[in-house]
């Protein structure tokens, strides 16, 4: 009796056993298609402002003002409310074209140069020894939590003594500062990550530092390198402070010269969706050009082991 009692409770253990082996990929299956669709309804609500924006700015301005953007979907064929007349009018009568290149000019130099600086720094901290190391890069690391408006007044001063405000070494200078503590931070943790194993061959072959940093760990730091340049060249390229007080109104950049357009053109919607589509098209190419970097990038070196 004791015997039959105790089989049956076993194959009663193989049955719940069984049953939860076959529910358990059902209910992880259920879980992966939730979160599914949590991100695709918070992907389409921030994408609603963006298509706002970019049907706005082919609208004529009596389209705009008569009615909202979304009522070109009840009649898409009617080809009378498009124009392009307000990329033209902003680009040309308004210089936002010219603000474009400026921004350009601004953002690349100013995230080439603190890559470059802030990779040779995070090698010095990974792969070599020296005194003070640890508390240097501590040191580095802390610099991120002082705000940028500090250094404004004693930065300002010196650039203007050697002449610089104003000009676009000025802001190149800026950004490269500002942006280095991250930049070293994030790269550090990354080439931190990769097999010693391989720098201690080249040692081993006689190559020197320079020639290890730029044969084995900048190719191998591109995930990293990449996720910081989004980074970068997102804060520098949507920057309207530090261009004001170093670049100054003499060079106009894009984020300035829309914050112009706002005053000037008032209610005239047309024309500020239109520039403000514009400020936002080179932001989306490096996004979207980079972006299958920039995950791994970032949790590189989180997790050891």
């Amino acid at each position: 009796m004791t015997q039959t009692a105790a089989a049956g409770s076993l194959r009663s253990a193989d049955k719940a056993m069984a049953t939860d082996t076959v529910l358990a990929p059902k209910g992880r299956r259920n879980g992966v298609l939730a979160v599914r669709i949590v991100v695709l309804l918070l992907c389409l609500l921030w994408l609603v402002p963006t298509v706002g924006l970019l049907v706005s700015s082919f609208r004529s301005e009596e389209a705009v003002d008569s009615s909202g953007w979304w009522t070109v979907f009840s009649s898409p064929l009617d080809f009378s409310q498009w124009t392009l007349q307000n990329y033209s009018e902003v680009l040309g009568e308004n210089e936002m074209g010219t603000a474009f290149v400026n921004s350009l000019v601004v953002a690349v130099p100013a995230t080439i140069i603190p890559i470059m600086m802030a990779a040779f720094a995070a090698y010095a901290f990974t792969f070599m020894r020296f005194k003070g190391r640890d508390t240097l890069f501590v040191i580095m690391v802390g610099l991120l939590v002082v705000p940028l408006q500090v250094a404004f007044v004693p930065l300002l001063q010196l650039l203007g003594d050697f002449g610089l405000v104003g000009t676009f070494p000025a802001v190149w200078l800026a950004h490269t500062g500002f942006g280095m503590p991250l930049a070293i931070y994030i790269l550090r943790n990354y080439m931190a990550s990769l097999p010693r194993s391989i720098i201690e061959s080249a040692e081993v072959d006689g190559a020197s530092h320079f020639r290890t940093f730029w044969s084995l760990i900048m190719p191998m730091s591109v995930p990293a390198l990449a996720a910081f340049a989004i980074f970068q060249f997102l804060w520098v390229w949507n920057d309207l402070l530090v261009a004001l007080i170093f670049l100054q109104t003499d060079k106009p950049v894009v984020t300035s010269q829309l914050r112009n357009l706002i005053g000037e053109l008032g209610q005239q919607w047309h024309l500020l969706t239109a520039g403000a589509f514009i400020s936002i098209t080179v932001p989306l190419i490096v996004f979207f050009a980079l972006q299958r970097f920039f995950v791994r990038g970032l949790t590189a070196g989180s997790v050891k082991g």
